[in-house]
């Protein structure tokens, strides 16, 4: 088998053989030690296979503080209490997800980034819609010691479409406000969903499901772990608007200050010191700020992209008239998420800003100390012309020192040979004046000159 080549110029080059694999090399010991586990994580969350009529309740827990860094081992405990108390098979401790038949439920938990789940569902209805008794799986004892505290808790009911939609409507009517009662159907009309996303008087977010009889259990199981993760995606995702508000405060409290101290920077008469702790200390809250939402502003973008593709999965069309998906979290639930993303660029735009104000300092400081160096330069050229001056002056004096003494020597040493030639000692001294002060002269100007490379 061949396969050409691209070595030529014109894109054509010579066949060269494709790699053989050999019977040998194919085993455990080609493999990723992760492809496997990659692969079957794929399947590792089924939805589950529901019949119509049924009822599903769903709960997710989540730890109040650093939710993602939680101690995992006590959700397996908490569902380990579970399945115990209802004589079911106990998890996997290493595992992040479970399903198995309790009794008449079929109990699914998964474990997420930041929260777990547990879906119960239960062939039939109960006999008043939406009785609270239908939620007795989960007791209120074992909820109480869930390691997290309580974020989505839905009761979804599962019911055949009446041959005509009409009385469905008048039903749903009976058990949700119509303010913000929403009707849609899904997937090209095989089902209706119909909610109000209001919580009820015993804690509890309410759906009715309808599907028509030929749709199957597969089908039924997706539209409704759908339906229970677009509510607590959309939960999860609103914990960044309460961040979002005290993020907004107190950058309320700092855009002053930072808008004083760049406003400031123009003052002389203030040190640059004392403007740069102000900015220091502004910079340091703003970037606390970002250190402490940035994993809370990033898991909200995340959730809210869920909650659309969740909708967009379900393929919505308008039920008589009523109010869509996409309509209520337009008006309801998108202004929320553009407030966390306003709070979440407001805060780089002010981090931005600091960093300029902390340029333009650097840059005053600059130009401080380049006309603090200029200045400083010039006394060091004063002062060396000075010192020139005051070195001329004392090599002269130290001339006539010199040539003092040289004198003074000298006639001693030759007043002998001045008396045997008969002259007067005024006369010896007047004539080796001239030429020790030459000599001196001529002897500081060499020693001058080898310290000074020459420069006389």
């Amino acid at each position: 088998m061949t396969a050409p080549g691209i070595g030529g110029p014109d894109g054509q080059g010579a066949p060269i053989s494709a790699p053989q694999v050999k019977e040998k090399d194919v085993g455990p010991a080609t493999e990723h030690p992760l492809r496997y586990a990659l692969a079957n994580e794929l399947h590792a969350r089924p939805s589950p296979r529901l019949k119509a009529p049924a009822t599903c309740v769903f709960v997710a827990f989540k730890e109040p503080r650093d939710a993602a860094n939680r101690d995992r081992s006590r959700d397996v405990d908490h569902l380990t209490q579970l399945t115990t108390r209802h004589g079911g098979p106990r998890p996997d401790p290493e595992d992040s997800h479970y399903q198995g038949q309790l009794g008449r439920h079929e109990l699914k938990w998964e474990s997420h980034t930041e929260f777990v789940t547990y879906m119960a569902t239960v062939p039939g209805l109960p006999i008043r819609p939406f009785d609270p008794s239908a939620a007795a799986f989960f007791p209120e004892e074992w909820q109480i010691q869930a390691p997290g505290r309580r974020i989505a808790a839905v009761m979804v009911q599962i019911d055949i479409l009446p041959e005509d939609p009409a009385q469905a409507l008048e039903r749903i009517g009976e058990w949700f406000a119509r303010d913000s009662l929403t009707a849609v159907w899904v997937l090209e009309e095989a089902a209706m969903i119909a909610g109000d996303f209001r919580i009820d008087s015993d804690g509890w977010m309410r759906f009715a499901l309808f599907v028509r009889p030929e749709v199957g259990a597969g089908r039924i199981g997706r539209i409704v772990h759908r339906l229970v993760e677009l509510e607590t995606y959309r939960a999860m995702s609103m914990l960044g608007l309460g961040r979002a508000r005290g993020l907004s405060r107190r950058l309320n409290e700092l855009e002053p200050r930072l808008s004083a101290i760049v406003e400031g920077m123009t003052d002389e008469t203030r040190a640059p010191e004392a403007v740069l702790h102000d900015l220091l200390t502004v910079s340091a809250e703003l970037e606390a700020q970002a250190v402490q939402h940035s994993f809370r502003f990033g898991a909200t973008a995340a959730y809210e992209a869920i909650v659309m593709d969740r909708i967009a999965a379900l393929r919505e069309s308008r039920f008589h008239g009523r109010q869509m998906l996409t309509e209520f979290m337009r008006r309801r639930y998108q202004p929320a998420m553009r407030t966390v993303k306003s709070a979440e660029a407001r805060l780089k735009t002010m981090i931005d800003r600091a960093e300029r104000a902390g340029e333009l300092l650097r840059t005053r400081v600059d130009v401080q100390r380049s006309a603090q160096n200029q200045e400083l330069l010039s006394r060091m050229d004063r002062r060396a012309d000075l010192q020139l001056r005051l070195q001329h002056t004392v090599e002269g004096l130290s001339v006539v020192a010199i040539s003092y003494y040289a004198v003074g020597l000298l006639s001693y040493a030759l007043a002998p040979l001045a008396g045997g030639l008969g002259l007067d000692k005024s006369l010896l001294i007047a004539g080796l004046t001239p030429v020790a002060v030459l000599g001196v002269w001529w002897a500081i100007r060499r020693i001058r000159h080898r310290h000074h490379g020459g420069d006389l």
